[in-house]
């Protein structure tokens, strides 16, 4: 994992962060690592709900929020936040916290709305690149009868471009130049046309 650049200054002083998770511990954590980060204005919540009715209240910058609790949990605490909220609030970026980081249940995260996936035990180092990955996050917000949250089209482009953390399996930004020429129309028609095949 890449740390942060010197050269990536930032200022989370006068941000606000919701803080949701049942188990009290991982919330002291949580508040812990983002007092480090400089974060004044905390709000934490150990249930989902708490934090639905913080939100009806008042609007934060960025919720942090644990997959697995009781009565509502954080796949319909996001589900609620980018479908019940009025805008601009439905738009706030959502990490979600999950102890497994088993392939279902990213997949059930990104399908909420989601704007990351961090697996626990968080390291403070982690958290700040997906915080970056946010400030430079570039996807649209799609809103449709079936989705609303950001775009999850980009599943196999990796992180923002400019950030490091590409993993193996990720698609290139980049296009790069033509390595081959361009086929003939005629050889594209060839293709596109029925063909005979003895058996």
């Amino acid at each position: 994992m890449s740390r942060p650049a010197s050269s990536d200054r930032i200022n989370l002083s006068h941000s606000s962060v919701l803080l949701i998770d049942d188990n009290q511990q991982a919330l002291d954590m949580l508040s812990s690592i983002f007092h480090g980060f400089g974060v004044k204005e905390q709000i934490k919540c150990g249930s989902a709900s708490e934090g639905a009715q913080i939100l009806r209240r008042r609007p934060v910058d960025l919720i942090l929020v644990d997959c697995v609790m009781p009565d509502m949990d954080g796949y319909d605490f996001i589900t609620w936040l980018r479908r019940e909220t009025p805008e601009p609030m439905r738009y706030t970026p959502v990490i979600m916290l999950t102890g497994h980081a088993a392939q279902s249940r990213v997949h059930k995260s990104r399908d909420c709305g989601a704007s990351f996936v961090v697996a626990k035990p968080l390291t403070p180092a982690v958290l700040l690149q997906r915080i970056l990955w946010l400030g430079r996050d570039e996807r649209e917000f799609v809103d449709c009868d079936t989705y609303c949250g950001p775009d999850r089209r980009v599943r196999n482009a990796g992180p923002p471009a400019g950030m490091d953390g590409r993993r193996a399996g990720d698609l290139s930004g980049e296009l790069g130049e033509a390595v081959e020429a361009n086929m003939d129309q005629s050889d594209i028609d060839m293709l596109m046309k029925p063909t005979r095949v003895a058996l």
